[in-house]
């Protein structure tokens, strides 16, 4: 059973909302999810730290607990903005499961590749015995502990497939491997991709247990078994390699979960839009055209695409956006964050978006 959120008295109507989005229904509206800081906070900011390194900053367990407790405290949830938290490691580190190291800066992290050769690629093992693997583990425990009744605690970024190959190989060598070694590509996709169910499966009994609802770096949460099928690399290989090497995983990525929605990062991944559309068993898409490549609204005919092909989206807007999106979309499937200024722009949102039909 999902643990309430105290301080939110609709929680329940918030989670359902975002239930029905897997299937593209909606209850009366679509999920709209909307934050804003306090005006005076409730609880102080922790102080910042010194650090002997970023890496330090980044393990530190306490401070990760300490700024979300007081997130939760500070921030004002509206419309079906439900309070999450994630413990982050950077996005590789599925790949650091293996053995492979970490560099991190203070926004970001990068692996360190450790397969310089395929005839090494069998030694490549998850260990739980891990640090990255203990450190996920710890901060998950301790945020649990620090959080009950104030947010709820998901599932850290991982990346398996063509993205976790990329960290051990390195993206450029890869793109190599793709031509010269495609034999050896695929016999090792296949070994992190069992590993990476066995992960999954995990997290979710761990979090089911704890009375979690299952969520992630996307925002997303859902009393479903969900997670964010992606494959970054892609936007470096053609669509004919990409389907023959790597879609069938990502199907099986799908079909392994009750609910998915893939992360599509940059035009160049565009190329394989059709290819995804076309797995049965993918809920959504999270489109991210990136920096400098206009808003949301100027990527409508992508929107129309997966809405045409069943699927819901994700994606974040201005205000001043709603009336191209209301005129364009249907409402049908789509989780929607729009970036607010105060509570009452909140609820003219709302109030905007019951007219939507």
């Amino acid at each position: 059973m999902i643990k309430p959120i105290d301080h939110i008295p609709d929680w329940e109507k918030r989670l359902a909302r975002q239930d029905a989005f897997w299937s593209c229904a909606i209850i009366d509206r679509p999920v709209v999810f909307m934050t804003v800081p306090k005006a005076k906070p409730e609880r102080p900011w922790p102080k910042e730290k010194t650090y002997a390194s970023m890496r330090e900053r980044w393990f530190d367990t306490q401070r990760v607990v300490e700024n979300t407790v007081a997130a939760s405290y500070n921030t004002q949830y509206l419309g079906d903005a439900l309070p999450t938290v994630y413990p982050n490691l950077g996005p590789e580190v599925f790949s650091a499961f293996y053995g492979m190291e970490m560099e991190y800066t203070e926004n970001t992290s990068w692996g360190i590749p450790n397969l310089e050769d395929w005839a090494a690629a069998d030694q490549l093992k998850l260990s739980r015995d891990n640090f990255y693997w203990k450190k996920l583990i710890e901060m998950t425990d301790a945020l649990l502990a620090a959080g009950a009744g104030r947010y709820y605690v998901g599932v850290s970024d991982i990346h398996p497939g063509g993205d976790a190959i990329a960290a051990f190989r390195d993206p450029a060598q890869l793109n190599l491997d793709m031509l010269e070694s495609p034999a050896e590509v695929k016999r090792l996709l296949a070994r992190i991709s069992a590993d990476y169910f066995d992960v999954m499966d995990f997290y979710h009994d761990k979090l089911t247990k704890a009375g979690q609802a299952i969520t992630s770096w996307p925002g997303i949460a859902s009393s479903k078994k969900w997670y964010v099928p992606s494959n970054d690399f892609s936007c470096m290989i053609s669509k004919k390699m990409f389907d023959d090497v790597f879609l069938p995983g990502i199907a099986e990525e799908c079909r392994h979960m009750e609910a998915s929605i893939y992360h599509l990062d940059g035009p160049d991944a565009l190329r394989h839009l059709d290819s995804l559309l076309a797995i049965k068993e993918l809920n959504a898409i999270q489109w991210v055209y990136g920096a400098g490549r206009g808003r949301a609204s100027d990527w409508l005919h992508v929107y129309r695409k997966c809405q045409a092909a069943g699927k819901g989206i994700q994606f974040g807007v201005g205000v001043d956006e709603l009336d191209a999106i209301i005129s364009n979309l249907r409402p049908e499937g789509v989780f929607m964050s729009v970036q607010v200024r105060n509570p009452a722009e909140a609820e003219a949102v709302l109030k905007r978006v019951a007219t939507w039909k």
